[in-house]
């Protein structure tokens, strides 16, 4: 049942520091040197305005620090993405002063036939320090679970046909790429970084993909190979991705809108994304 009432939000003043951003083109293979001061944050790349300061004695059991709130317990110790929302208002500039607010936005606790498990929605609003409007709203969801019983595995569905698609990429997430992007998102979560806990944990064959790294690769995609700005956009997250596989991205053009996919490597779908195609011609993105 739902908990009454919201958390009440945390506040920060974050700097869209051009040395962070920097980075964050540098783990994209992109020049680094061409990101300056003033250039509007490529919409997708704000991961690093929304990092948790959790202190490391408050983190919980499986490293997670949350984003921008602490994230509770509850006595369920796996924790899973089940969806995010975004909505872009306005762009970022570079070298900028943001203001954040993150907060619970709801919490409800369920009880399903594998055991309790909760829902918990966290929800960011940024906002240039001179603005008093959004410049974006975010929300995550996040599924707590149970322990996963010993011996069970995370279960894997038959090999699928082929996406097809009018635009298709295929990326190789590696151990090098999930350490980079968790460092920049301050993101501790221990199934993208330690290969044993993901294993005999969690129940996973190897290191899992970071949600919001998918959700990159695929905004990246509409970005740099199809040149198209999102003014919006809805991820559901279906399946694990997993580190040295081979990941399909797929977009498809569907009247002002996008359907993008990401497949895992035996064509199962693990992520859908839905993006409402940002037209103002005067939007300049770095890189």
């Amino acid at each position: 049942m739902p908990d009454t009432g919201e958390a009440a939000a945390v506040q920060r003043e974050e700097t869209c520091s051009l040395s962070t951003v920097r980075r964050v083109a540098a783990m994209l293979d992109l020049d680094p040197e061409e990101v300056a001061a003033g250039q509007a944050l490529p919409r997708g790349w704000q991961f690093v305005l929304l990092g948790a300061d959790t202190r490391r004695s408050a983190l919980r059991g499986d490293g997670f620090p949350g984003l921008g709130v602490p994230m509770p317990d509850l006595g369920l110790p796996r924790l899973m993405l089940g969806s995010r929302t975004v909505a872009f208002h306005q762009d970022i500039p570079v070298g900028a002063s943001v203001v954040r607010s993150s907060g619970i936005q709801s919490l409800v606790r369920k009880t399903t036939a594998s055991g309790p498990m909760a829902v918990v929605k966290i929800a960011h609003t940024l906002r240039l320090a001179a603005s008093s409007e959004p410049a974006l709203v975010e929300t995550q969801t996040y599924l707590l679970l149970p322990p996963r019983p010993p011996g069970a595995g995370a279960a894997e569905a038959a090999p699928a046909a082929a996406p097809q698609s009018a635009h298709c990429k295929t990326v190789v997430p590696d151990e090098t790429l999930l350490f980079q992007y968790s460092a920049l998102g301050f993101n501790s979560h221990r199934i993208h970084l330690d290969r044993d806990h993901a294993r005999t944990v969690e129940g996973f064959p190897d290191l899992v993909v970071n949600g919001g790294l998918c959700t990159l690769l695929l905004t990246e995609f509409l970005r740099r190979d199809l040149g198209v700005t999102p003014a919006a956009l809805a991820v559901r997250h279906l399946a694990p991705l997993y580190c040295n596989r081979p990941v399909v991205l797929t977009a498809d053009p569907a009247g002002g809108r996008w359907q993008l996919r990401a497949f895992d490597e035996q064509n199962r779908l693990a992520v859908e994304m839905e993006v409402d195609e940002d037209e103002d011609e005067d939007v300049k993105e770095a890189v």
